[in-house]
């Protein structure tokens, strides 16, 4: 039975104006084993057009190419790919192989696309290597052996699968006269073998070493004679075919990509290194509003008893809830200072029932401009801030003395500090208006207000603390009664004061002015990062580009490449693989040069601040970390993806044509 048998093929090309040109003109031949035929005729014959047929490489004809009983022109794509590993292999005149793969790697290169495991491949492709003379070239690149070295390389790349079929397009077209003779002496080998090795070529020197010689003219067979005679040898090149249905893997085409990165080095280098600019920026970013924010929420933390939630009436509705004061005082947490609503007896005791609230302080807070004074040594300095102590207050927010019992005072820092003398124990006059009754006070000083952690507004401003039951004593004395403007729910159990101030929450209360600022500030620094966090991210997009770009370049200049890949069995999803591969890479290498940039920048931040203000103000965490890489990744792949479709459509015999 024939191994390859030609009915009627007629092949077409399309020409300008519409018209089409008849390349091929009623083929009708049969090709047995153990043949070598030279396929002989003058350029523009048709001859090439005939070798891109038999091998698969163009499968648009009329007629039919049998092999094994099927015609190859009605061969699926996974058809095609499996006739190409396993049945026919390619010789070029170009010899064709891949520069940045050694040798032995070249000629491995088709194993590798069926998947067959690393060991396995490189011992048959050694010995296919021996078997042409080159087993002491194994490591070298094509530049740096000879012409004729470097097509026994492709010889034994045609031949290391063990194919039927072997095609050889003008294989001593760039060769000496010896080495030619080498060349077809080996040829002829492989012929003897029971292949059927099939010779395009213009030299009737070159057909005088076949077994049979078929001339094409103008697209038709004008003769078809036998050759010198061939002797049957022993198949060397015979081998196990169990990696027939196996297709190259993600990690085959994450090592093709990085071979080929490595040898563009310089220059993926330099991608790499400008798109980490982007994801460095965007870390560099979000790290350092992490680190703003985390220092104000642990400086409130800091400040605060974590037993103790702070409860405020909810704003009264005078003129009803949507009116223009109203929404002000929800939308400036210092304006609703102004005007506290007192509790009620029911209120109190409604937030005493509170799950795991094990005591309730009453309060009284007051905020104004013009109408507190305090006066030492004839210094008069006017406050802000009246307010009762609490257990909200710790041991770290006073400076120097203690809380103020019945007759005492504690003032703020920058309060002591206007009066410019050490006031502790010493007796300041204090006026002021509680429920609309002027007070005036002569108190001692009992302690100062203002650590380094202290926070707040009472912090931020000059104030004064006064015991509660005091205060409710100093305003009865002139007839009045105080009502307490703020609770303190004290918790049985640190961790269960969230849900206390959830609770509040819920029932309509609200919470500390100074959780209020702070979640003011909070949210106007993540909206802040997140501006310059866009802004940084623009040049993400420029990194797109760029390796848009340089993908595209690559695809370019390994256009030969990918037709060699197409050729000896790579299907479309196999170059679409590796060019994604490739694009990944670029984009882990981005993400990972962008991360180790940001956190030595971050470092040199850090160590910056903590000189200054003592406190790390960038936080570049593991989640900014990964995030980075995964979205250089991300970016990295979707610009690789019209490049990777542009290669993977790629003709393969234009892709082998190319210089």
């Amino acid at each position: 039975m024939s191994v390859m048998e030609l009915k009627q093929i007629n092949k077409f090309y399309k020409i300008g104006g519409g018209g089409t040109f008849h390349a091929l003109k009623d083929i009708n031949l049969s090709f047995e084993k153990g043949e070598l035929v030279s396929i002989i005729g003058e350029s523009g014959s048709g001859k090439s057009t005939l070798m891109n047929l038999l091998g698969g490489l163009d499968t648009t004809f009329d007629g039919e190419i049998l092999v094994d009983g099927k015609n190859i022109g009605h061969y699926s794509e996974s058809e095609l790919s499996e006739y190409h590993k396993e049945k026919v292999g390619f010789v070029f005149q170009s010899f064709n192989l891949i520069s940045h793969l050694s040798v032995l790697d070249n000629v491995a290169l088709a194993m590798t696309l069926s998947n067959v495991p690393k060991a396995e491949r490189e011992k048959r492709a050694k010995e296919t290597l021996a078997l042409v003379g080159l087993q002491e070239q194994l490591n070298k690149k094509p530049d740096a052996i000879s012409g004729g070295q470097k097509q026994r390389v492709a010889i034994a790349r045609a031949l290391v699968n063990d194919p039927d079929i072997i095609i050889a397009d003008e294989p001593t077209g760039s060769l000496d006269s010896e080495t030619a003779a080498q060349v077809l002496e080996i040829i002829k080998d492989i012929a003897e073998t029971g292949k059927l090795v099939i010779m395009v070529t213009h030299s009737e020197k070159v057909a005088a070493h076949s077994s049979r010689v078929v001339t094409i003219d103008d697209g038709k067979v004008i003769n078809d004679q036998p050759g010198i005679e061939l002797h049957v040898k022993e198949n060397v090149f015979k081998t196990e075919k169990t990696n027939r249905n196996k297709n190259l893997s993600i990690f085959g085409a994450a090592k093709l990509a990085l071979l080929n990165m490595k040898e563009k080095l310089s220059r993926n280098l330099l991608i790499a290194l400008g798109s980490s600019i982007g994801i460095m920026s965007v870390i560099l970013m979000l790290s350092l509003g992490s680190g703003v924010n985390s220092y104000l929420t642990s400086t409130m933390n800091s400040q605060v008893n974590p037993l103790v939630s702070e409860v405020h009436m909810p704003p009264e509705e005078s003129a009803g809830a949507d009116t223009p004061a109203n929404e002000m005082m929800e939308a400036n947490p210092i304006m609703s200072m102004t005007k506290q609503t007192p509790f009620e007896q029911k209120n109190i005791d409604e937030l005493a029932g509170i799950k795991n609230v094990s005591d309730v302080e009453e309060g009284y807070t007051s905020f104004s401009i013009g109408t507190n004074n305090a006066t030492f040594n004839d210094i008069k300095a006017p406050f802000m801030y009246l307010t009762t102590v609490s257990s909200m207050i710790t041991s770290s927010d006073i400076l120097e003395g203690s809380l103020p019992a019945e007759g005492e005072v504690m003032i703020t820092n920058n309060l002591a500090q206007t009066f410019d003398d050490e006031v502790i124990g010493k007796t300041i006059t204090v006026e002021t208006i509680v429920n609309e009754q002027a007070l005036t006070l002569d108190l001692i000083v009992s302690g100062i207000y203002g650590s380094d952690t202290a926070a707040g507004p009472a912090a931020a401003m000059d104030s004064i603390y006064l015991d509660y039951t005091s205060l409710a004593n100093y305003l009865e004395d002139e007839g009045e009664s105080l009502e307490p403007n703020v609770v303190y729910l004290i918790s049985n159990d640190k961790d269960a004061t969230q849900g206390i101030k959830d609770d509040v929450s819920e029932m309509g209360y609200e919470g500390s002015s100074t959780e209020a600022l702070a979640s003011t500030f909070s949210e106007m620094l993540d909206i802040f990062t997140y501006i310059l966090s866009g802004v940084a991210g623009i040049s993400l997009v420029v990194s797109a580009i760029m390796i848009l770009t340089v993908l595209y370049i690559s695809v370019v200049e390994r256009t030969k490449e990918i037709g060699v890949i197409k050729a000896i069995g790579g299907r479309k999803k196999d170059i679409r693989r590796i060019f994604v591969s490739e694009s990944f890479l670029i984009g882990l290498f981005s993400g990972a040069i962008g991360v180790g940039i940001a956190a030595l920048l971050a470092l040199v931040a850090n160590i910056a601040t903590n000189n200054l203000f003592d406190v790390s103000i960038v936080t570049l965490t593991p989640t900014f970390a990964i995030a980075g890489i995964v979205l250089s990744i991300v970016i990295s792949m979707i610009a690789g993806v019209m490049p990777a479709t542009k290669a993977a459509k790629l003709d393969p015999v234009e892709s082998l044509r190319r210089d």
